[in-house]
């Protein structure tokens, strides 16, 4: 007897099966294996927080491949681990640290704050590692790595000095994108910009005759303290003659020269500008040019360092700049304009242009190789249309700015000591140095080790069995969001280090978007809905006419955010899990629909009730299933459904191979929902029943839902792992004594498969008789799938009761296809429909019913006796409207006037109307009950 319950439940299942897998070390990579290598590392969590829906959207994304190439007989290895994130996670221990005991970062000392830091990234990681395994995901926890473990740390130190030493690591004075609130350079990368009204300041600046004066266009008054010359454009007719003159610079006197530089634009402003080299990017480059002092006039947090403005914030500085210079009449005039200024990723703080002395890779060397890693396809990008968008970043290249002003993260492994500098790579300090040398008080940016990552989790720079087993791995997972900031860099450095690309596919997913729902208020307020009035608008229920809604990214603040462990505590992991891959598109956004969490709840039940039914009624078939099916048994349902059934392994294994989620979750669905289980299941009921056929063709009938059954889990495995675990052993307790012995393909692979300890290890089914996918016996069989949905809608018309059995006509010539495919597999008909009798005949009975047709085949059901009166009253109904029809058309007709001043097109229009009223009036007279 099955031992599945009556009902599905998700907590009993998967915790069970997670630890069975754990303990019977289905996870873990033997690199001494001789299986071909299939390998992936984990985009490491960040060790700030709880699992979001980009994590298990990825994770989940992650765990079926591992799974599907674990079944087609790869030796899998997946390398978890958990990134430091040094800027949020040091933000984050700050302000705990702060609430907890008033204190501030820069009141420990560094041991003392590293040392908490520690202590909170143990509890963190502790708790999203959990919710990985939660997840579902085969992780290899044996080889679980962290980016400041041991091994990373000297993957860092080792990288750093080679290219320290190589000259493609150096320090400089530069401008940085500068964080005022952390205190930190921060990459391009790691900008966001955003659109913010602002003006256009048009400054008199006298000339140092005395007389005349230069207008220049400013978006950044208040940095003016900073200027070091005015920039014209060499050819710019206004002020080729003012070229080598000097200004005063307004509020200090300063004298500044005019150059002229052919990247002036003539058409901004007025085509002269102020040149700031300590703080514009644009005007650094020019002040190398042009040999320009670079004046730094700001604090580290973001305040005028020194004159009468000393100590104001920028923003304080440039309101009391802009009085004084309309005080002194040197405004000219001020537009409105729109800046794009650019943002911290991690604080959100307006970034400040702000020379400092920072370490850079050189970027001009790896520029060639990043793009001929993808136009040669070392490296492939899926989807294909993001390797523009590469292209175009890699063209625009500026050196990386590697360090940061941190505690938290790999500290730079430079030492030291007056004018001297010693590079490291060993573990603690260089041998040879006493106490005069000072260790560089910087990090390095959390991408530096990142973009070690795949190297690093394999052992490198050591040359271990995993590194050459696994190396490269076969492909990269991740949001097209870091495509720059981590992929682009990883590829750079395995080639670098290695000469081998890190992956050779990588798969970039689109970002998951939530709906929200918000009222305007009168004043132009805006209130986003959350909690349970959301819920019902996220489960369909209509919005009221001053609910607005739109998919956007997720926040907490627009109240869209779904939590991926609320989902899977409501409706299961397995559900989660399907709906994620269904989501899963080529898309750049991934609109996440919460009632599809619902619909794969109710798939989860249909596998499993199916998956009963079956179990039930199989149970006889003992050792008797090794013999094999007879094929010269099988029914035109048997026949398709193998033909389905390989070419749906076809399609899923392709779709899988493309990255095409979706497409291998919807099919993966309508095979099992609608061709095995509403279709073929129930065609076999008959038979399993006793009601039709012999012993031998249940005995066949009962085996063909074992392989199906059993090749249908196997293909939902690595979307939904824990129900079809469950069902596969299940299915071996069955069938204690199942030993393998030759017969069909079809048997002897399903017996191979349930012969494996479990299903997460039993092979994935591949096409087994690639001449059993037959186009015709589909076509055939679709044609009586056809005359089932007519039946039923014929039935659902006339409003016929389920329970109500009715006689069927199917009129037509014997000689058809139609006729004839019906005549042959009416036993479809009996069982899919409730119908009592099927009379085939080539004349159209005096019975009283409704008819549809299909193809040339005309389908009649008589009216059941219950419904007569029924009928009867709205059959007189249909003929007072038709009554109504003809007398209205007919009137326009005769009328002589009407004829003679309407479009011909109209008149017959109306003359084709009333024949077919009055045919239509003439059936339902000619019709009796």
């Amino acid at each position: 007897m099955s031992s599945l319950s009556k009902t599905y439940d998700p907590k009993l299942v998967e915790e069970k099966w997670y630890a069975f897998w754990e303990e019977k070390h289905f996870f873990t990579a033997n690199p001494n294996s001789p299986k071909k290598p299939f390998s992936i590392v984990i985009p490491p969590p960040n060790v700030t927080g709880a699992l979001h829906m980009g994590h298990a959207l990825v994770d989940t994304i992650q765990d079926i491949l591992i799974r599907l190439k674990r079944m087609q007989g790869y030796e899998t290895l997946w390398v978890p681990g958990t990134d430091h994130a040094g800027i949020a996670t040091q933000g984050v221990v700050e302000k705990m640290l702060y609430a907890k005991t008033g204190k501030r970062r820069k009141d420990y000392s560094r041991e003392e704050f590293l040392s908490a830091v520690w202590d909170w990234k143990e509890k963190s990681e502790h708790q999203i590692l959990s919710q990985i395994k939660k997840l579902g995901c085969s992780c290899d926890w044996s080889r679980l790595r962290f980016t400041m473990d041991e091994g990373c740390n000297e993957a860092v130190r080792v990288c750093f000095k080679k290219m320290f030493d190589e000259g493609l690591i150096y320090r400089g004075d530069y401008l940085v994108n500068w964080d005022p609130v952390t205190q930190t350079a921060l990459s391009d990368d790691e900008v966001e910009y955003e659109e913010r009204n602002s003006f256009l300041w048009y400054i008199r600046y006298p000339l140092e005759n005395g007389k005349d004066h230069i207008v220049v266009a400013t978006t950044r008054p208040e940095t003016m303290l900073g200027d070091t010359a005015v920039a014209v454009h060499p050819e710019d007719p206004r002020y080729k003659k003012l070229i080598g003159q000097n200004v005063l610079l307004p509020l200090t006197n300063r004298k500044i020269p005019i150059i002229g530089d052919s990247l002036v634009e003539k058409d901004f402003g007025t085509g002269a500008v102020k040149i700031t080299p300590a703080h514009d990017f644009n005007d650094f480059d020019m002040g190398l040019r042009h040999n320009l002092p670079r004046i730094n006039i700001l604090t580290p947090d973001a305040r005028i360092k020194e004159g009468i403005f000393e100590g104001l914030s920028v923003e304080e500085a440039r309101d009391k700049i802009v009085q004084e210079l309309k005080d002194l009449k040197l405004i000219e005039k001020i537009e409105p304009h729109v800046l794009r200024v650019g943002v911290s990723y991690r604080s959100k703080a307006t970034l400040q242009p702000y020379l400092s002395k920072q370490w850079f890779v050189k970027m001009s060397h790896f520029k060639k190789q990043l793009i001929s890693a993808v136009k040669e396809k070392r490296v492939t990008l899926i989807p294909p249309h993001w390797e523009q968008t590469y292209f175009h970043w890699i063209e625009n290249l500026r050196d990386w700015c590697i360090s940061r002003q941190l505690w938290w993260g790999h500290r730079i492994p430079i030492w030291y000591k007056g004018d001297q500098m010693i590079c490291y790579a060993g573990i603690g300090d260089p041998p040879g140095i006493d106490s005069s040398w000072t260790q560089d008080s910087d990090v390095l940016d959390t991408w530096f080790s990142s973009a070690l990552w795949p190297l690093s989790t394999l052992g490198w720079p050591h040359v271990t069995k995993d590194l050459k087993k696994f190396y490269p791995t076969s492909v990269l997972v991740t949001a097209h969001d870091i495509l720059f900031f981590w992929v682009a860099r990883m590829i750079m450095m395995g080639e670098y280090l290695t000469g081998s690309v890190p992956f050779y596919q990588t798969f970039l997913h689109g970002l998951i978007y939530g709906k929200s729902y918000w009222k305007t208020g009168k004043d132009g307020s805006v209130t986003y809905i959350t909690g349970a009035e959301k819920k019902k608008y996220d489960l369909g229920e209509a919005l009221p006419s001053d609910v607005e809604s739109k998919w956007e990214k997720m926040s907490k603040t627009k109240g869209n955010v779904i939590d991926p462990l609320a989902m899977i505590d409501e409706y299961g992991t397995d559900a989660v899990r399907f709906t994620l891959c269904g989501s899963t598109t080529h898309a750049r956004q991934i609109d996440l629909d919460q009632r599809r969490f619902e619909e794969f709840k109710n798939f989860a039940n249909k596998v499993w009730n199916g998956a009963r039914f079956v179990l039930m009624n199989v149970e006889t078939l003992s050792d008797e299933f090794a013999n094999g099916i007879d094929s010269e048994l099988f029914s035109i349902e048997d026949r398709f459904i193998l033909s389905v059934l390989n070419r749906t392994v076809q399609e899923i294994n392709h779709s899988f191979d493309t990255y095409a989620f979706d497409k291998a979750a919807l099919r993966a669905y309508e095979f099992f929902w609608n061709d095995f289980c509403a279709t073929y299941v129930e065609l076999s009921k008959p038979i399993l029943f006793g009601k039709i056929g012999t012993h031998a063709e249940k005995t066949n009938k009962q085996k063909l839902l074992l392989i199906l059954l059993v090749n249908a889990i196997r293909l939902l495995h690595p979307i939904t792992p824990f129900i079809t675990e469950e069902i596969f052993q299940n299915i071996k307790n069955l069938f204690p004594q199942l030993h393998f012995r030759e017969s069909d393909n079809y048997t002897e692979d399903c017996i191979k498969a349930l012969l494996s300890p479990a299903c997460i290890v039993a092979p994935f089914p591949k096409v087994l008789q690639e001449e059993d996918i037959d186009e015709k016996v589909e076509a055939d069989f679709a044609l009586m799938m056809e005359l089932v949905r007519t039946i039923r809608n014929i039935r659902t018309e006339m409003q016929i009761p389920p329970s109500e059995k009715t006689e069927l006509y199917l009129i037509g010539t014997p000689v058809t296809n139609e006729y004839l495919l019906a005549h042959t597999h009416q036993t479809i008909l009996l069982s899919l429909t409730p119908t009592s009798n099927i009379l085939f005949t080539d004349q159209e009975p005096k019975a009283f019913g409704a008819t549809k047709s299909v193809g040339l085949l005309k389908l009649l059901i008589p009216i059941p006796e219950i419904l007569k009166e029924k009928e009867k009253a709205r059959l007189k109904k249909e003929e007072e409207k038709l009554e109504k029809l003809i007398a209205s058309t007919q009137a326009k007709l005769d009328n002589a006037e009407f004829k003679a001043r309407a479009p011909m097109e109209i008149v017959q229009n109306l003359e084709q109307t009333l024949a077919q009223a009055k045919k239509q009036f003439q059936d339902l007279k000619n019709r009796s009950i």
